[in-house]
């Protein structure tokens, strides 16, 4: 496929192009910055001219697309004040999602995140792994945005039903550098409460973009995207007695089983998380 990243130069971003690319698909990057050259187009996302132009086409580089994966944004709270947080975002995410439908792009993939869940956790999930199941509950401006963007998305969806947006609902994203810091997170277990001590390999990220792509179906589905493991050597079931007591857990929960729940990515998506931080630390 030919297929527009935007955001494709950040931490994320990275990772998904070069998994697209070696698939084979022709990637073009939407960014403001990144490294200029073939394959990368400068384009601010909050102008929905340049947005609905460059998926039509560019002059002597392409001539539409047949999917858009959606992971240009303001990464996270605390970056910028929160009503450019909120205003940059959801402007941006609203323009590429309705630019894609007036180009006629059926196929979007989008980085939805964590946050929806309720990080961080200050107040306590319903149960343990969370999954998709419960309503949203942001807690930040940047999670707001995040919960309202799949709002959009549902009835998008609805307005067009031959129109597939999956949201793609990140940990924190890893690159195999910074896994030699994760042995110190043992020594505080409300260091990494924040997020339920999860992250997701920024590789693997990627094979969950690859195969919400290759997968996609008419209509809206959400997936919490996370590694298998935690970020801790402790087990999960000890974590979520401290920090968590009474909180229902689920009784098959294994030694570091995540408590990001991927069972729904694993049956709709095939998605397979391949890396850990345990292989590269213990290999290191």
């Amino acid at each position: 496929m030919r297929i527009a990243v935007t955001g494709g130069s950040g931490k994320l971003g990275r990772s998904v192009v070069t998994r697209l690319r070696g698939e084979g698909h022709q990637v073009i990057v939407f960014d403001k910055e990144g490294v200029r050259g073939a394959g990368f187009l400068s384009i601010d996302l909050t102008d929905y001219g340049q947005v609905i132009d460059a998926l039509f086409g560019v002059d002597d580089v392409h001539s539409g697309f047949e999917a858009v994966v959606h992971l240009g944004a303001i990464p996270a709270s605390g970056i910028r004040p929160d009503v450019a947080t909120f205003h940059n975002n959801m402007l941006a995410t609203y323009n590429v999602f309705q630019a894609a439908r007036r180009a006629g792009i059926k196929n979007i993939v989008y980085a939805s995140s964590e946050t929806v869940l309720g990080l961080p956790f200050d107040i306590a999930p319903p149960y343990l792994p969370v999954d998709e199941e419960y309503p949203a509950r942001p807690e930040s401006a940047y999670s707001l945005v995040k919960h309202l963007e799949e709002q959009l998305a549902i009835q998008l969806v609805r307005w067009d039903p031959e129109l597939s947006i999956s949201a793609l609902r990140f940990s924190n994203v890893m690159d195999p550098e910074d896994y030699a810091a994760f042995p110190s997170y043992d020594a505080d277990p409300l260091a990494r409460k924040w997020n339920l001590w999860g992250y997701i390999d920024g590789r693997d990220g990627a094979q969950a973009v690859s195969r919400a792509l290759a997968t996609a179906r008419p209509g809206f589905e959400a997936y919490i995207i996370a590694n298998a493991d935690t970020v801790m050597s402790r087990s999960s079931a000890s974590l979520a007695a401290e920090v968590f007591p009474g909180v229902s857990v689920a009784a098959d929960l294994g030694e570091h089983d995540t408590l990001l729940s991927i069972e729904k990515a694993k049956r709709m998506l095939g998605f397979a998380p391949e890396h850990s931080w345990r292989d590269q630390v213990v290999a290191g």
